[in-house]
């Protein structure tokens, strides 16, 4: 249940109008897949000092070693997992994953996910998302993130201050703030939640995952997230297809338009990122652990013998980036501008607060 005071800011969030838009068509320029699929990423090797999480990002020597990344050769799927077969003795930290695409993606590009499992769990904290390389500066996409039991994803913009969601063109109706700036609400970020209980957790188990999809426009129609679940797949998406099609995609589930946020202004070229941290600034947060799970996030789940993480990993099929007329939208980042970088998480518990509170039967704005 929400605490009395977040009780009081529980509403429901009106309904979203669903409006046709024009039509945008997206060649593919790049694929992350197969044998191959860890070849151009770089494992963060250190622990988590980005939101206080209870974790180790290992080394790709220590993640290959280990078999917390790899690719399974019977499904050929990448596997990204935390470790469950270390004993964790208290005051230690628990080793898992966080991998960055070497490679950014400027606007004009679509990129999608398919996912067989995500992670879940009590004191679990996934995320796939992307970040310019001067955080907040050049944004930040949440296109999948969850925490602990929840069973439903969340989406979510973060910024500098001056970028809103205003009239967005969606199909949930979940608006949990609409405020991207990091200096509101304690960097909750603009969030949506996804209504579909197969979106997270053991319903996106149970029905063979499904597929994340997020365009970064410039256009009006601004930054844009779906997704499908295993079933609901389009088939230029399911057929690999070198080209997709916004309008085969129907209505997004989450949009930030234009109108309210000059994604030129906002953004910049994004990299991706794999990471699951424990506990921390979110999942550990009393406000958020208490509402799904029980004890304590830390002692009663990283400390010990593993066995709670037996569903904390990703299976990857493949991640596919495409442009505008295939234009190439890939570029690097110099030296200089990552020495500045802050890559920063989502710090605090309010973005997945509003989460827990819908599975309890509330949504909640700002």
């Amino acid at each position: 249940m929400l605490s009395s005071t977040l009780a009081l800011l529980a509403v429901v969030s009106p309904a979203i109008v669903e409006l046709s838009t024009a039509s945008t068509t997206y060649d593919m320029i790049k694929e992350y897949h197969g044998s191959g699929f860890f070849d151009d990423w770089s494992f963060y090797g250190n622990f988590d000092n980005l939101t206080e999480g209870d974790a180790i990002f290992v080394t790709e020597e220590v993640a290959t070693s280990s078999q917390l990344a790899y690719v399974d050769s019977s499904t050929n799927h990448a596997i990204m997992k935390v470790d469950n077969t270390s004993t964790v003795a208290f005051n230690d930290k628990r080793n898992t994953i966080r991998i960055s695409s070497n490679d950014y993606y400027e606007v004009g590009s679509l990129w999608i996910a398919d996912m067989y499992h995500v992670p879940y769990g009590c004191s679990v904290w996934p995320a796939w998302w992307s970040e310019g390389p001067n955080w907040p500066s050049g944004g930040e996409i949440d296109t999948f993130e969850g925490v602990n039991m929840v069973t439903h994803n969340s989406m979510t913009l973060h910024t500098e201050p001056g970028c809103t969601q205003e009239d967005p063109t969606q199909t949930s109706t979940l608006i949990n703030s609409t405020d991207c700036s990091f200096e509101a609400n304690e960097n909750a970020g603009c969030s949506v939640t996804d209504p579909s209980s197969s979106s997270y957790g053991a319903g996106f188990a149970s029905a063979e995952g499904g597929v994340f999809v997020t365009e970064y426009a410039n256009a009006s129609t601004g930054i844009s997230v779906w997704f499908f679940n295993r079933s609901s797949v389009p088939d230029s998406i399911s057929s690999n297809s070198s080209s997709i099609s916004t309008s085969d995609l129907g209505t997004p589930t989450a949009n930030w338009p234009n109108t309210g946020c000059s994604i030129s202004e906002f953004f910049s070229q994004q990299q991706f990122v794999f990471d699951i941290t424990l506990c921390g600034d979110d999942a550990g947060a009393a406000s958020v652990f208490n509402q799904t799970c029980t004890g304590s996030c830390y002692e009663d789940y990283v400390v010990g013998d593993g066995s709670n993480y037996a569903n904390a990993y990703f299976e990857v099929a493949s991640v596919r980036v495409y442009s505008v007329n295939g234009e190439n939208t890939i570029t690097s980042v110099s030296s200089d501008a990552l020495a500045n970088t802050y890559p920063w998480k989502a710090s605090a518990g309010a973005t997945m607060l509003a989460a827990v509170a819908f599975a309890s039967g509330f949504s909640w704005a700002f």
